[in-house]
């Protein structure tokens, strides 16, 4: 019995329900593999195989294994790959089938396909008795009987190499436009149209005057500028979300339109979710490349590290409710969902859930061991669980994992990256001073480093996870005056307001008086590389255990260079505000200020903490032009000061490092006097996880 087939060769879809085996592939599907090649010689296999042959052996129909996604009519018997290789009419109307509707395939892609893909795609299948040639040959003459009704098939091809294109879009854009939006300052647009455009569209929060003040306690408010970014992260989700279905009907593997849809856009939910990992982390590491390659803030990549977190779990959770749905409509979900790769899916999609919940702002503020650790082991589970969810699934047929490889590529060159900064500067011994009941010095001899480092104090706590709690410092001095610990030289004298708490703040200037303290000596020769920190210390955490050591052991994984140095020096005009220890991240941009005009405000809780600061960075760099105000006990009037040092045409460059509530208030005014035509620019040095 020969079968003649009048099928129509459409476009393609994936939906058997079993496990699928077969060979290994290597890219993605239209990039490396191709799902079904030849498209022809695959549909004229679908549309035999469902055919009942003489070696077929009949089953129940609720054991058997179906290939009709939404369709209930079982078949009630299964072909074994020895019956499909050696039975005649199959092999014979096969290759009839192909030669009709495969003209433009060549014939050595047709053998190849025949002697490796017609009975399965598992290694080590039987082949067919006889070639695609000699099979073609024994057809003849050609056969004339129709044995069953037409049937339209389709294979998923063109819709899976689409599903490719719209990871890939996520990815690449994802990279390409921190690039393209950090090589716009280069464009020579003059500063005053650009500083007005950041005034209305990039700097002020999208809401309200908070940015650096959690809204509620719960959630920072993203500036008008990170505002863009996510909304373009949303929306290009949702737009490759609901694009490009292609449907066909009626159709060989599902019942109806809507299962068809449904399927597809499952699929599309879970190949999204895989293509938005690897920026998920790429954006959360500290040796993120785009770091190095644009002026973006770690601050900002962590801010949109979490609103594509969210993203990804959100077509996670709808990639395995849809299928829970399908499932449980067609009666499969009992036997489904105890295959292992429907399991491995239930333990990435809840890890990703609970990650979402434990990472909230107060578990990162008060909790901050628990988010660390909580975080680490929840992120490896769901990539162990998303892995194995396609590979159970899959077999590393068709390239899925591919996304998982370039995500754990990332994570391992940040985790290498960093264990090799530690691993260079070793094991040091810090030297802690307490400075008042606030503050305390840090010192680490014999490393060098710029920007901020990440410090991690061991034996502070019979704990042992203690040593490998870490946080960002600022580095205040990369020398340090060895010679002259404890020995006094010469008497220097700084303009300070001193104020009552209780006085207006507009007086804040009027009540100033003259601070007189010894500095440290400081002789040739006295001075050795090394570390300066200045330190808050807190009622929790690890600060309080430093307090009561005069040394400490500790591991420094440095240098994480700071962004607006280099920048900074050229501005021909510069204001620098500090609160606090914030002076630690502005510090070094006093003693290495450029020719341009500098102006330093700080305000600071303590004169024992200006003493100490003095004495770091030297005398030199507090000299009366530079030196603005300095407010012990009191704040900065920061609209009064930014109103009256923003002035002329050349642009002013705001830089701000402090309490929360003072960059906000920074960034208000900055942007104000920016909307009215002055030519200022704001960059706010606070670090925010």
């Amino acid at each position: 019995m020969r079968i003649q087939l009048g099928v129509s060769i459409v476009a393609a879809s994936l939906a058997a329900a079993m496990t699928s085996t077969g060979y290994p592939g290597h890219g993605f599907i239209g990039y490396g593999i191709d799902m079904y090649h030849p498209t022809c010689a695959f549909a004229c296999h679908d549309a035999l195989s469902l055919y009942k042959l003489s070696c077929s052996v009949a089953v129940n129909p609720e054991d058997a294994d179906g290939n009709h996604l939404g369709d209930m009519s079982m078949p009630t018997f299964t072909t074994s790959p020895k019956c499909y290789a050696t039975d005649d009419n199959f092999l014979q109307s096969v290759a009839y089938c192909i030669s009709t509707h495969c003209h433009d395939v060549p014939l050595s892609d047709l053998e190849y396909y025949w002697a490796t893909f017609l009975i399965g795609r598992i290694p080590g299948q039987p082949v067919p008795k006889e070639s695609y040639s000699t099979a073609l040959a024994h057809a003849d003459p050609p056969p004339t009987k129709i044995v069953a009704p037409m049937l339209l098939l389709n294979t998923t091809t063109l819709m899976e190499a689409r599903q490719s294109d719209f990871g890939l879009v996520l990815l690449i854009t994802g990279a390409v436009i921190p690039v393209a939006c950090s090589l716009l300052r280069f464009v020579p647009l003059p500063s005053t149209l650009v500083n007005r455009f950041n005034a209305y569209f990039i700097d002020p929060p999208m809401f309200g005057r908070r940015h650096r003040e959690p809204l509620f306690n719960i959630a920072l408010v993203p500036s008008r500028g990170q505002a863009l970014l996510i909304a373009y992260f949303t929306i290009i989700n949702v737009v490759l979300s609901c694009i490009d279905y292609r449907l066909v009907s009626p159709n060989a593997f599902y019942g109806t339109p809507k299962d068809q849809l449904l399927v597809y856009i499952t699929n599309r939910q879970g190949l999204l979710s895989f293509a938005n990992l690897p920026l998920l982390i790429l954006y959360s590491s500290r040796n993120n490349i785009l770091l190095w390659i644009t002026n973006w803030s770690q601050t900002t990549f962590l801010l949109l590290h979490r609103w594509i977190a969210m993203i990804c779990t959100i077509e996670a959770c709808l990639h395995s409710a849809i299928y829970l749905h399908i499932y449980l409509g067609f009666g499969e979900h009992a036997s489904e969902s105890k295959q292992p790769y429907w399991e491995w899916g239930i333990v990435a999609t809840l890890a990703m859930s609970i990650l979402l919940p434990a990472s909230v702002l107060p578990i990162r503020q008060k909790l901050y061991n628990v988010f660390l650790t909580s975080h680490f082991i929840l992120a490896f589970i769901a990539l162990i669980g998303c892995y194995y969810h396609i590979y159970r699934r899959y077999d590393h047929q068709w390239g899925y994992e591919t996304w998982l490889h370039i995500a754990s590529a990332i994570w391992a060159f940040d985790k290498i990256a960093r264990f090799a900064r530690l691993a260079r500067n070793g094991i040091r011994t810090a030297q802690i001073t307490v400075i008042d009941e606030d503050y305390i010095r840090v010192d680490i001899p014999d490393v060098v480093a710029q920007g901020h480092a990440y410090l991690y104090f061991t034996r502070l706590s019979w704990r042992v996870w203690k040593m490998w709690e870490n946080h960002p410092y600022s580095v205040m001095g990369v020398m340090i005056n060895e010679a002259a610990k404890g020995k006094n030289g010469e008497t220097t004298t700084l303009n300070i307001t001193v104020m009552d708490k209780e006085s207006p703040l507009e007086q804040a200037s009027a009540t100033s008086e003259l601070f007189k303290f010894r500095t440290q000596e400081q002789s040739a020769g006295s001075f050795k590389p090394g570390l300066t920190f200045f330190i808050r210390t807190a009622k929790k955490g690890i600060t309080p255990f430093l307090r009561a050591r005069s040394t400490a052991r500790v591991m420094v994984e440095s240098s994480y260079p700071a962004l607006s140095l280099g920048e900074l020096r050229a501005a021909p005009n510069c204001i620098v505000i500090a609160g606090g220890v914030g002076i630690t991240a502005v510090g070094p941009l006093l003693r290495a200020r450029g020719p341009g005009r500098v102006r330093f405000f700080w305000g600071v809780r303590s004169k024992q903490l200006v003493e100490a600061v003095v004495n770091a960075l030297g005398v030199d760099v507090f000299t009366p032009s530079i030196v603005g105000e300095i407010a012990v006990g009191s704040r900065l009037n920061l609209r009064a000061i930014l109103e009256r040092e923003v002035v002329g045409d050349s642009e002013t460059v705001v830089v701000v490092c402090g309490p929360v509530g003072m960059a906000d208030e920074a960034r208000q005014v900055v942007c104000e006097l920016g909307r009215q035509g002055r030519n200022v620019r704001l960059i706010d040095e606070a670090y925010s996880w």
